[in-house]
């Protein structure tokens, strides 16, 4: 019998594991090439993994919300399409491979534990333990002194009460900064961070369980917070020309080119004409250095259904026209919220842009998607009363305005560079050549 073994496939350098969320086929299903299997999701993104070959559904050697290693096997395919499926009680040998690589990944763990215990001498996170920690997990442990004791005292969110990254990272956040000895279980009382409050529940009360992504959202906005020091600064915008360019262009951009002429490439353009100008704003934090990326990958944060949230990236944004940003976001924000994107079109940004007037609000403060050290948000554009210099003396006429807030880190932009580059964003929009054509 020729059979195919589906594996867990690696979905970026620093992921390990995947948790399965859907599968779109049954034993003994005929399976065609390139048809998706099942739907796995990282803490980057969900992918739906299609089959290389075709064939028949022999095997299914995991269930939903099981989270799995990279290359370990999920499912067999039967090439001849005649093979006999494997049934539940005669998966022995499956379970005894499924148990061997998990104890192979178990193993380099320990070799990884040691290594990093050798180099710290302070913790000693090779003592037997009913529960699997992966060597992220121990990594955070090691380098934050996190004791054994410590560890087997946290309780896991992962399947069979596993530790999970997040899990260790607010245990850490709750404990306080002060390192524990080997011996110690219990978080010093002195210059610890307060544990949170636990809100009271009533019986009339709604308790909703985080989903998965909404976690990771939470994770990591906390995690930005804590990294960062957040500062904002704000500045008002006058588009008048801008509106009125989109407004006699956006019915024939939308006959010619099949979709709607939004402001945000305007945005995107206006931001990308003053990453040139100010290159120091557009870098990322290593420890004592600062990088200076060179390419402006702007990410746009795109609501979902659901309540959350999820930030597709423009990769190389100064080197696109206005007709190309325009497809580029539509593609992107449409793929987005069918939950289509690939991991790569969600990572490597180096600014990020957040539309606040999409849901009429005037301005906001926005959390830094790290690792990037500034992100923009742009409030709804309104009509107001303003006051114009003439030949004949100073007018009031309606004019559109917006406010712009930009969010930055103030570990590497202070706030001059900050206004200034604010600023800069606003000249371009309120320059805007409204006889432009596309």
């Amino acid at each position: 019998m020729s059979t195919f073994e589906i594996k867990m496939p690696k979905m970026g350098e620093s992921v390990q594991e995947a948790t399965i969320t859907k599968w779109f086929v049954e034993k003994g299903q005929m399976i065609e090439e390139d048809e998706p299997i099942l739907e796995i999701a990282t803490d980057k993104v969900d992918s739906e993994v299609p089959s290389p070959v075709e064939g028949k559904i022999i095997d299914i050697r995991f269930a939903v919300d099981d989270v799995v290693p990279v290359g370990e096997v999920v499912a067999v395919i039967d090439l001849t399409g005649e093979g006999e499926v494997v049934e539940d009680g005669d998966q022995s040998k499956a379970e005894s491979k499924t148990e061997d690589a998990k104890a192979e990944v178990e193993d380099k763990s320990t070799e990884q534990s040691k290594e990093e215990n050798s180099q710290t001498g302070e913790n000693d996170l090779n003592q037997k333990s009913e529960r699997f920690y992966s060597p992220l997990v121990k990594s955070i442990a090691a380098k934050e002194n996190v004791s054994f004791e410590e560890l087997e005292s946290i309780e896991g969110s992962g399947k069979n009460g596993r530790v999970q990254k997040k899990d260790i990272l607010t245990y850490i956040e709750n404990r306080g900064s002060q390192p524990k000895s080997a011996g110690q279980s219990k978080p010093q009382s002195s210059g610890s961070a307060p544990s949170p409050i636990k809100p009271s529940v009533s019986s009339s009360d709604e308790i909703i369980q985080m989903d998965r992504m909404r976690k990771v959202i939470a994770e990591r906005m906390v995690s930005s917070k804590h990294t960062a020091a957040h500062v904002t600064s704000m500045v008002e915008a006058d588009v008048e020309n801008v509106v009125q360019w989109r407004n006699m262009n956006k019915n024939s951009f939308q006959q010619r080119e099949g979709i709607k002429l939004t402001f945000m490439p305007i945005f995107i353009e206006a931001v990308s004409k003053a990453l040139k100008d100010f290159p120091l704003i557009n870098v990322a934090v290593d420890g004592d250095s600062i990088i200076v990326k060179k390419d402006h990958n702007i990410g746009i944060a795109v609501a979902l259904p659901g309540n959350n949230l999820i930030v597709p990236v423009i990769k190389k944004a100064d080197h696109k026209s206005m007709t190309g940003l325009a497809h580029e976001l539509s593609d992107l924000a449409t793929r987005a919220r069918e939950n289509k994107l690939n991991l790569d079109e969600i990572q490597g940004g180096t600014f990020s842009i957040s539309n606040f007037g999409s849901f009429g609000n005037v301005m906001g403060t926005p959390i830094i998607n790290q690792p990037e050290s500034a992100i923009l948000a742009v409030g709804t554009i309104e009509k107001k009363p303003a006051v114009v210099e003439t030949e004949y003396g100073d007018i009031i006429v309606p004019r559109h305005k917006m406010f712009l807030s930009l969010t930055y880190d103030h570990r590497v932009i202070d706030g001059a560079l900050g206004g200034a580059f604010v600023r800069r964003i606003a000249d371009y929009l309120e320059q805007f050549d409204k006889n432009r054509t596309l």
